[in-house]
C-alpha cells in the first residue's frame, strides 16, 4: 500500500471513531494557538531580551516571525479544520522546543503553568496529527464534496 491509501485508510477511520467533544478540543487547540501568537508579538519585552540573549540575532528574527506566523495563521486552520495536519507540522517544533528548551529552565513543579501548558499543547498537537480533525471541520468538507463528485 502506497502512503496515500493509507492516509485515506486513517482518515475514514478517524472519522467513523471521532466524537464531536473532539472536534470542540481541537477549535479549543486553535484558538489558544491564535491567542499565545498575538500574545507573543505583544510581548516585545521578551522578544528583545530574546534578541538581546542571542549570538545570531538574524536568526532570532527569524524564529520570532516563524513562531508569532505558525501560532496564528496555524491556530486559525487548526481551529477551522483546514490542512490540519499541515498546520499541526508547523506547530510541533515550537512546542518540542518549548517544552525541552525553553520551559523547563523555569523548574519542572507544578507553578510552572508555561510548561505544563506547552506539555498538553504538544500533546494534543501530535493526537490530532494522528487522529485528524474529524467530521465538523472545512476538511471533512472537502473530502466529502470531492467524494461527491467522484460518484
Amino acid at each position: 500500500m502506497n502512503l496515500t491509501q493509507n492516509m485515506y485508510r486513517m482518515e475514514r477511520w478517524s472519522d467513523t471513531h471521532h466524537p464531536l467533544w473532539l472536534d470542540f478540543i481541537r477549535v479549543g487547540l486553535g484558538v489558544f494557538l491564535f491567542i499565545k501568537g498575538v500574545m507573543f508579538i505583544q510581548d516585545t519585552e521578551a522578544l528583545m531580551s530574546i534578541l538581546q540573549k542571542s549570538e545570531f540575532p538574524w536568526v532570532s528574527v527569524g524564529l520570532a516571525h516563524y513562531v508569532a506566523m505558525a501560532h496564528l495563521a496555524g491556530g486559525v486552520l487548526i481551529a477551522i479544520g483546514l490542512i490540519t495536519r499541515a498546520a499541526i507540522l508547523f506547530q510541533l517544533p515550537i512546542l518540542i522546543g518549548a517544552v525541552f528548551f525553553i520551559n523547563p529552565d523555569r523548574g519542572f513543579y507544578s507553578e510552572n503553568t508555561e510548561l505544563w501548558s506547552s506539555i498538553i499543547v504538544l500533546l494534543l498537537l501530535v493526537f490530532f496529527l494522528v487522529f485528524g480533525s474529524g467530521r465538523f471541520s472545512v476538511d471533512h468538507l472537502i473530502r466529502e464534496k470531492k467524494k461527491d463528485t467522484v460518484d
